[in-house]
């Protein structure tokens, strides 16, 4: 019997070995040995416990039987967290700042390719592949690009896969704009996914071209784009990530310039309250969220949804559930989706109304069945309430 049972694990751990990713546990540098060896790239998933979409690709894609054969016949795959450990330094020498960040290096450490983002399953296989093309790998393209190249599509392409070197990005903007008569509706995409510094060329063009920019997007999403680089650009020069502290008094006072002292505040306790959910301090993230969110019906309903979100995966106290169904009810009443009646079915659960649990969570597998949406986790909560 007892080998029956070990026989059992071990065909039971290599199905689950079969099914996914296989990341390596080791040192940096013994992986780095490991793919100069087998001849192959690192694969390095650069997450955060606090990012979401790192979760979601962890739980739903990295798991999937055809990203693992992949993967694993292609790459020496590992996960680093970036602020733990090891992770520290090499998100500082790999310029890691968004995540998920996927980086693929070669035996020596050098950058081949990177991309980032929450993938789908087919996806991130063209990553893979992507990564393996020396056609696309960075060595090759900064060759190209030092040898002169000026094909506008390339530099587009660049852009995007090397933004996290600022030197270099910079250089690719100043290339890519000068002489450009008209913004197109393809350089949006070098607007909307990296620009979170106002002192980079990419936010001068910004700002200098706004009236072209107009003529693509809508006076609000272009104020958003543009908040969204103030505001990065505030809390990287005010923030201190050792000491998880922001400069309070010089973080208003240049805030101040750009929105007038009301929003500078607001902004200001907006950016406490995610600095206190990403370092895992729920205690303070609950008392300034329940503080910012004082007179809710005001805010937008998106926002509510994400507040009623946290609150139902990270708070455990009954009263503040409470609030945060009341948010989530205001999200619906503003605009129902799979997403916030998700939530607010959740949160009902949570607090042990289960019926008004069961009718948010059906409505949530309607809305996502429109929407072409995963209602998975919804159909879960109904059959739980069987």
């Amino acid at each position: 019997m007892k080998k029956l049972i070990v026989l059992l694990l071990i065909i039971f751990g290599a199905c689950t070995y079969a099914q996914g990713i296989k990341f390596e546990e080791s040192k940096f540098a013994d992986i780095l040995t490991k793919a100069k060896n087998e001849n192959k790239l690192v694969f390095i998933d650069a997450y955060t416990t606090w990012c979401g979409p790192c979760k979601l690709m962890a739980k739903n894609i990295f798991v999937l039987q055809s990203v693992g054969d992949y993967y694993n016949s292609n790459f020496i795959n590992v996960k680093i967290d970036m602020e733990k450990g090891e992770g520290r330094d090499i998100a500082k020498k790999y310029n890691v700042f968004s995540f998920p960040t996927y980086l693929f290096l070669d035996g020596n450490g050098e950058v081949v390719f990177r991309s980032g983002s929450s993938l789908t399953e087919q996806k991130l296989i063209q990553v893979g592949k992507d990564a393996q093309d020396p056609t696309k790998q960075l060595a090759l393209l900064k060759k190209r690009f030092n040898e002169g190249e000026k094909d506008p599509t390339f530099l587009r392409n660049l852009f995007i896969v090397s933004v996290e070197d600022q030197e270099f990005s910079n250089k690719i903007v100043n290339r890519y704009f000068k002489g450009k008569k008209n913004i197109e509706r393809e350089d949006l995409k070098m607007f909307e996914n990296k620009m979170d510094n106002t002192d980079t060329p990419l936010y001068k063009i910004f700002k200098e071209r706004k009236a072209e920019i107009l003529k693509l997007i809508p006076q609000d999403r272009y104020n958003m784009m543009n908040e969204y680089a103030i505001n990065s650009t505030l809390l990287s020069k005010y923030y201190d990530e050792k000491t998880k502290i922001i400069n309070e008094p010089l973080y208003l006072s240049e805030a101040e310039k750009y929105y007038g002292k009301e929003k500078a505040l607001t902004l200001l306790q907006s950016h406490k309250i995610s600095i206190a959910l990403k370092n895992n301090d729920i205690p303070t993230f609950e008392k300034l969220s329940l503080e910012f969110l004082k007179n809710y019906t005001e805010i937008d309903g998106n926002r509510l949804a994400a507040f009623a979100l946290s609150f139902f995966k990270e708070v455990t106290n009954r009263s503040s559930l409470e609030k945060a169904i009341q948010w989530a009810l205001e999200s619906v009443k503003k605009g129902q989706n799979y997403i916030n009646t998700e939530t607010l079915a959740n949160l009902y659960n949570k607090v042990g109304n289960k019926n008004d649990a069961k009718i948010w969570a059906e409505k949530s597998i309607e809305l996502a069945k429109k929407e072409g949406q995963d209602s998975s986790e919804a159909q879960k909560l109904v059959d739980s309430l069987k």
